[in-house]
Formats: C-alpha cells, structure tokens, sequence
C-alpha cells in the first residue's frame, strides 16, 4: 500500500479522500483499505470526528454527498455506478442519478486563457456576442451561449481548466484502491470494484476528449440521415478540439419543463411515442446509442421534434448482443420465461448458477405478468426486476447492457411523465419483432452461413500442417500436457513454503551445532579467527530463525 499509494503527488489528494470519507462515517472503510497507515506514515493528519448529523443520514445520501464533495471524477464516478441497475438497489440508484449537473461554474475570467488558446484567436474576433455568465454547468465542463457573426447561435461547451490533472491523479488513487477493496474486503469484492472503475476510466477519458463527443453526434446523426423527428445540434470542426466543443444552439423546451410543452400547445403522447420511437432505433437497430438520455439532455421542439445533446457517453451493441437483447425484451412481452432464462444463462457465463432454480424463479417472475394487458406492461421495471433476480445470483451484466437498461428505465420515466398512458411495451413489439426476423432473413442467414463456412475451411486447411507439427512435437519428446488446477497450485504453494521453512530450520540446526564445534574444537576459544568464524555462525543462525518465526506468524495472519 506505502509503494503504491504513497508518492508525494497523490499524498494531498489521498488525505482529502480519507478526510471527506471519514466526515461522513466511512471511517472503518478507510481503516480496513490501509488509507490511514499510509498517511500516518507519510505524516500527514487523520481527523477521525464523525458527525452525528452525517450519521443520521442514509447510507445512500452519505456516499451522494461524499462523491459530492469529492468534487468532478467522483461525481462521474456516481453517475456511471447510477447505470450499474445490476449491481446497485433502487435507493442507491435513485440517489446517484442525483449527481447531475452537481457542480458550480467556474467565473468566466478563470477560462478566459484557455479559451483563447483553444480558439487561436481572442474571443470577440471569433464571436459576434459571447455571454460570460455560464448557462449550465457540470462536472467537467460549462457551457456559454455566444453568436456568430453571421448571426447563428452557437453553445460553448469549455473543459474546466486543470481538470485533466486532476482526473488522472484520481483515477490512479481509484485504479490502486479498487484492487485494495477487492483483496480486503470479501464482502464489498461482488460488485467487482476493479471492473467498474476499469469501465469508469475508459468512459471518463472519452468523455473529457469533446472532439470524440463531436464525432459520436455525427455518428447518431447520420444513422437518422432522412428523418425529421429528431434534432441533433451541427458541430462548428473549425473551433472544436478536445477541451473545446462547439456546436449549434439547441432552442426547444427542456425536458424538465413539462408546463412549458403545454402552453407550446405540443401532443405530449405524440413527443413519447417519438421519444420511444428514438431510443429504440439507436439500441436495437443500429447498435450506437446516446447512453444518459436524462432530461437535461432532451429538448421539445416547437415544430415537434425531439432536440438531443451531450453525446458524451454513449453505448455500442454488438449484432449478437442487439438480438440477445430482442430475445430478452420479446420473452418478457410475450411471457416466455425459457427465452429470458436462455439469454440471462448466455450473459452469466462461465459463472457456476443453478439453473434449474434460476429458471423456477424466471417462470414465476414471468407469469406474474401473464394476462395483463400489453400497455399496462412496465419495460423499463421489468428490466429492473430482472437485474435485481441478477444480484440475488451475484450475477452482473456486461458495461454495455447496463448502460442499455439504464437508457430503457430512463426513457420510460420520461414517457410516463409526458403520458400517464405510455405504453413502452406496445412501442417497443415491431422493433423487437423486426430484430428477431431480421436475425433470420434469407440475406443474414446467408452471411452467416458464409462466415462459417469461411471459418470451416480455414480450418480444414491448415488442419494437415497442425497435425504434422503435432507428430513432429511427438517424435522428438516435445510434447507436453500443461494441466492448471487452482486449488493443487495453491497446495503446491503450501508445499514450497513448508519445505523452505525445513530447509532453513535445517541450515539454523547445522550452523548452531557447527558453530559450537568450532568454539569448542582445539584452540578453538584461544585462536581469534576460530572465535569470530563461531560467533558469525551463530548469528547466520540467529538470522534464520528469526525468518522462520516471522514467516510463521505471517502465514498465520493471512490464513
């Protein structure tokens, strides 16, 4: 923990993370990770006061409040772990999604340097108007309205100065605690501390790069190229860079602002079926979908359309996954428990499950719903109750899916807001009906099928020159069998310990009895050199032992 933790760069944020822990009540989770050794020994101080007002909230609020606090990775970090429906219960889920926009703007003289670098040029050249005062502002960045001088409105997305230093020190600190929690505390290592901050990294970096945001709106644009029930903002490439995003002002009414659809005089049932219509084209047609369709990323129209921003996060579905995911969706609509415990067998792995209960339990979780009617059908819960039948199996879903269901449960509570009757399940039938055809059509089959036979013949073909090099390997005596076995491997471990420790008693035995031969031998007290030969083998001998008991006394601590 010293080795790795324990560099004078990360030291200041280290005691900033224990101290904000500790506030509020974490204080035997930095104890059991070994945080407040290293800062001990780094001399640094550990103020171990709880608050009794921290402590009257809940767990969840606390860990809300703490991420908080902690400042922009962290408040990431709580909105990637509020996607994790497959990992975290509904409480700690709907306290998460809290984090958004949780972060006050910065003034504008704090940006103004970076701004002109990132511009080339000083701003009043480059905008006709610029507003200095943020009209939103978030984790990593704020926005600023301007216009051009050709008169179009633009929104200025600016990456907060310094941000990338302070992102990599945490992600180091996260990266190094995550394999800390996952080794000493057992019953925190089912939520897979490791791969979530793994997932976390890669997503947080591509979410502070907004030239890759850029590309990922034109991505989703293009594959909606023809329709005009969707408004993705136009980028300005001449401006844009990676701490520097910009792009067309989106002028519709914010998700939010419901009283707002009303007095435009918009068909809110219309705005859910084409918000449905939306969301389940990116994830089961094309595969690339906008990941955090929350309401402060969706704007209404006044001509009826549906304005979509910040592409920061986004989710990719393999063609196979996409179908799973159709199976998975049509079961649940259909009342087929055999094709959702088929796909959920399929996500589990190679994780030992008991099948035949894990299919009792889908059968009943699915025949709850027999006989209800298709638009009193909840998607979004269903999919909620499926993650949470996952968690009472330790089982989890891949990044890609829990992204997905979050984007389902999502788009759901915003058509429910808009239309107490929406009906998610009826909205989402052609799609899954038309993914599962699809998968089927004479032309897929065909692809496959010439896959495979691609594949089939590779295999025939290089088949024979395997086979000679396997003889080859045979006839000169090369040829091995390599077995892995955990478990005799950590008994071979065993082995070696114990058989060092003889060797080691063994050499001790012969130094001391050695040793007192030589003292004790002809002259042996009255010659100098035989005095110092017995005396240096007495302390080999010393030295031995002492290795022996702390070897015992350590292998006793960590059975």
């Amino acid at each position: 923990m010293w080795e790795t933790l324990g560099t004078v760069r990360d030291l200041g944020r280290l005691q900033e993370i224990a101290g904000v822990l500790i506030r509020y009540g974490f204080g035997d989770v930095v104890r059991r990770i070994g945080l407040a050794s290293v800062l001990e020994r780094a001399g640094r101080l550990v103020r171990w006061n709880d608050s009794q007002q921290m402590l009257r909230m809940t767990a969840p609020v606390r860990v809300r409040s703490a991420m908080q606090e902690l400042g922009p990775t962290f408040v990431k970090l709580g909105q990637v772990l509020a996607t994790r429906v497959d990992l975290l219960p509904p409480e700690w889920i709907a306290e998460l999604s809290e984090l958004q926009n949780a972060v006050p703007a910065l003034p504008y003289a704090a940006i103004r340097e970076q701004l002109q670098a990132d511009l080339g040029a000083p701003p009043a050249q480059v905008f006709a108007f610029l507003d200095e005062t943020p009209m939103a502002a978030a984790s990593l960045a704020q926005a600023h309205r301007a216009r051009l001088h050709d008169g179009r409105e633009v929104v200025l997305k600016i990456r907060r100065p310094g941000i990338r230093d302070v992102v990599e020190a945490d992600l180091r600190l996260l990266a190094r605690l995550s394999e800390i929690v996952e080794a000493r505390l057992p019953d925190l290592r089912r939520y897979r501390p490791a791969e979530v901050v793994q997932q976390f990294t890669v997503s947080l970096r591509s979410e502070m790069d907004f030239a890759a945001e850029c590309r990922n709106a034109e991505r989703i644009a293009r594959n909606f190229e023809g329709r005009d029930d969707i408004l993705i903002p136009s980028v300005h490439w001449q401006w844009t860079c990676e701490s520097l995003n910009v792009q067309d002002f989106v002028d519709g009414i914010p998700g939010r602002k419901l009283d707002a659809v009303d007095d435009a005089g918009l068909d809110r049932a219309a705005l859910a079926r084409r918000g449905a219509d939306i969301v389940l084209k990116m994830v089961l047609e094309d595969g690339y979908f906008h990941a955090d369709p929350h309401p402060g990323n969706i704007f209404y129209m006044r001509d009826g359309r549906i304005g979509v921003i910040d592409f920061g996060m986004v989710g990719a579905l393999s063609e196979a996954r996409r179908f799973q995911v159709a199976q998975l969706l049509h079961g649940l609509v259909e009342q087929e428990p055999q094709a959702v415990a088929d796909v959920l067998l399929d996500w589990a792995g190679g994780v030992e499950v008991d099948e035949a209960r894990l299919q009792q339990d889908i059968s009943q979780f699915v025949d709850q719903y027999r006989g209800v009617p298709l638009k009193d059908l909840r998607i979004g819960l269903m999919l909620g109750d499926i993650t949470q039948l996952l968690r009472s199996y330790s089982l989890t879903l891949p990044a890609d899916l829990a992204l997905m269901i979050k984007a389902f449960l999502t788009l759901e509570g915003m058509g429910r807001q808009l239309d107490p009757d929406f009906d998610m399940a009826s909205a989402a039938r052609p799609f899954l009906e038309r993914v599962v055809m699809q998968r089927y059509a004479p032309k897929a089959l065909l692809k496959r099928g010439r896959r495979s036979l691609l594949g089939m013949l590779d295999f025939a073909g290089e088949l024979p020159r395997d086979l000679r090099r396997l003889v080859q390997a045979a006839r000169r005596g090369q040829l091995k069998l390599k077995v892995e076995t955990t478990a005799l491997q950590g008994f071979g471990d065993q082995v070696n310990r114990a058989a060092n420790r003889l060797v080691v008693g063994v050499i001790t035995a012969a130094l001391i009895i050695g040793s007192s031969i030589v003292m004790h031998s002809v002259g042996g007290l009255s010659s100098r050199w035989f005095l110092a030969l017995g005396l240096l083998g007495f302390v080999g001998a010393g030295i031995c032992g002492v290795w022996i008991l702390f070897s015992i006394w350590r292998s006793g601590r960590h059975s």
